[in-house]
């Protein structure tokens, strides 16, 4: 049977505990053991690497160094990661090596909560296969992004919030590798209401299965 953990934690606004659960009910239907963990301090298990899939759902917490190097070396090793919104790339905002691993940082949501439209970029990927364009009401994510990501799905800026970024294309859904481990992210996921959305839903779960080992 395959292992997977979810980290839940930090921020309360995103309702993680809730959606850690959320999250573990799509899971183990696909033959997951899930164990679920309360805090950054789960990373220090020195069995880290021996998991399929780790879900981070930790916004704005505070990681140890050595427990991101721990991390990303289960990562490295082979153990898949992945996860949504700031719950995965708004974490551990002072970790470089946590960033270096999630090929994503939130910087801004102009507008707060707002209607926009979600474009597939890659409609033969698995993930995004049989999807189509969609309208999407949360926070649209501005973030630094890592060149190296194989980007599924975009959303364009207007000029409503910030007039500066209007036009900017901008990623939402991405996979990518980290040595031998796989990555996924998708920026939807504001909290856990959001995931009756059944293609915000559809897309995290296969993007999971993609990522687990």
């Amino acid at each position: 049977m395959k292992q997977a953990l979810i980290v839940w934690g930090g921020w309360a606004g995103h309702e993680p505990e809730a959606c850690a659960h959320i999250v573990a009910d799509l899971l183990r239907p696909h033959g997951f053991d899930v164990r679920l963990e309360q805090g950054a301090e789960a990373f220090a298990d020195p069995a880290l690497a021996s998991v399929d899939l780790i879900v981070p759902i930790i916004t704005m917490a505070r990681i140890e160094k050595a427990h991101a190097q721990n991390l990303a070396a289960a990562v490295q090793a082979g153990t898949g990661l992945g996860g949504f919104h700031g719950g995965m790339c708004d974490a551990f905002r002072e970790s470089v090596e946590y960033r270096f691993v999630t090929g994503g940082q939130w910087v801004a949501h102009p507008g707060n909560i707002i209607d926009f439209r979600v474009n597939v970029a890659r409609r033969d990927d698995p993930v995004m296969q049989g999807l189509e364009d969609f309208d999407y009401r949360s926070e649209q994510y501005y973030m630094h992004v890592d060149p190296s990501n194989e980007v599924l799905a975009t959303t364009t800026f207007g000029g409503q919030h910030a007039p500066w970024i209007e036009g900017v294309v901008m990623p939402v859904v991405w996979k990518r590798k980290h040595g031998l481990g796989r990555v996924f992210y998708s920026a939807l996921g504001h909290v856990a209401a959001e995931f009756e959305h059944a293609t915000m839903r559809t897309i995290l779960e296969r993007g999971l299965l993609w990522a687990a080992r």
